[in-house]
Parts: structure tokens; sequence; C-alpha cells
């Protein structure tokens, strides 16, 4: 089931897509997801991002081949690293190339949102408190993560986590493939079998440390295949089963 956030007749609400139509739901569906009466052809909402989190966490070098590619050795333990929810937009929104940076770089990631208040679960429980997943670019000013060598200034500039273009409640992680394309070249093509930590692992692991609420996202790390964005560039992250994130660099 894919579930977005919409802006529809000077409401934000959330609904439920169906093809060419969206049905809009009676509240947030993390709870229970209650359909309303009201359907709507898609071309007249705007998407959102697909949530609207406290916080995304994000996970560096989770896919073996990655690791490969950097000639690192993988890690034991996840390593995680914070953005700020301002940095999250939705699909058509512009990424925002940030005066003074001289090297942007998009970073495609299948993403977790979180369903449920999560604190100090098992990793043999925590698909319970995944309500589903979505697209993530985890835009990166590179230059500054080089400069600082600590990643917040890098990862947190507004418009730095795209997101969407809606939750895909009935998702398998174990097998998918993750692509990205810039300006309709491939430039990222891997599968989530090549994760060295589950969704599950992560979300157990995260919820040891910080308090999970409903919304809150998790990624899951990039696959080979990062590079630069320069402006007017359009990228798209696509996921197998869930669909194609689009945003252009402003």
């Amino acid at each position: 089931m894919k579930i977005a956030r919409v802006f529809v007749k000077d409401q934000i609400r959330w609904a439920k897509v169906e093809g060419d139509t969206v049905i809009l739901l009676k509240k947030a569906p993390f709870n229970k997801i209650e359909l309303s009466s009201q359907k709507i052809s898609r071309d007249k909402v705007l998407f959102l991002a697909p949530a609207a989190p406290s916080k995304v966490i994000l996970v560096g070098l989770n896919y073996t081949d990655h690791a490969r590619e950097l000639g690192m050795k993988v890690p034991s333990e996840p390593l995680i690293f914070l953005k700020p929810n301002t940095a999250a937009i939705g699909p058509g929104d512009n990424i925002i190339y940030p005066k003074g940076v001289k090297r942007l770089d998009y970073e495609a990631e299948l993403a977790i949102v979180i369903g449920r208040k999560t604190k100090d679960v098992s990793k043999g429980k925590a698909a319970g408190h995944i309500f589903g997943y979505t697209c993530l670019n985890d835009v990166t000013a590179r230059d500054l993560q080089k400069k600082d060598v600590q990643w917040t200034r890098a990862k947190s500039f507004d418009s730095f986590a795209p997101l969407g273009p809606w939750i895909e409640t009935h998702f398998d992680p174990t097998d998918k493939q993750v692509r990205l394309y810039l300006n309709g070249r491939l430039k990222q093509d891997s599968s989530t079998k090549n994760f060295i930590f589950s969704p599950g692992y992560l979300v157990s692991f995260i919820s040891r440390i910080m308090t999970l609420f409903p919304g809150d996202i998790i990624s899951t790390g990039t696959p080979p295949g990062v590079g630069s964005m320069k402006k007017g560039d359009k990228v798209e992250v696509e996921i197998e089963d869930i669909g194609r994130l689009l945003n252009r660099v402003a």
C-alpha cells in the first residue's frame, strides 16, 4: 500500500495512492489506516515529503560493494549520523545548492519510516515498529565534509534530505534494486542484498541510543557510484517496488 502526504484544498492530508487516484485518509496512518470517502485525481494534489520526522538518522557505509569501492573494511557496528528535520523536502522540490559549497553529491538510499514509539526494541521485534519504506537522497556538501572531518554541516543544509514519493507499507527489503539517475544517466545501481546491517538490526541498534517516534526516518546507507551534481541537474532515486523520487538542483 502506498501512503503519501499531500497538499490539497489548502490542507495537508494523508492519502492512499491507487494508480491515478488518491483516497484521503481520516487521520495520520500510524495507528490505523482509515480511508475517507474522498477520492481525488492524482494530478490535482501536490505530493509532499511522505513523513514529517522529528529527526532523520542515516547510516554511513552499509553496502559491502560500497566498502569494496572505497577500499574500506566492513564496519563491526553501524556508523550513524543525523540530519535535522528542516533538511526534509518532498518529490519535485528543489535541492538548493548552498553558496560557498564547491562540491554537492547525491547518495541514493532506502529509508525506513518508523510507525510507533520505539525504544530498546530487539532485532526480532523491530519489524513491528516499521511503518514502511521510501526513497531518500542523502545530499552532501562533500568539500565541507572533508574540511570539517565531522559531518554535521555537510549533511544538514535545508533541502539536503529529499524523501518520497510515498511510503510503501508492504515491502520486503531483503533484495531490492537501488538506483540513481543523473539527467537520465544511470549512476548508482546495487541491491539491498548487499546490506551490511539489515533494517531490523538498524532499528534495534538506534533505538538503544535514542527514542524513535512515528514518522522518524532511518536511512540505510548508499551503494557505490556516488558523484557530484551541479545547478540545473535532474536527480532521480529509484527503488524497486517503491517508485522514483525526482528532484532538481537549483
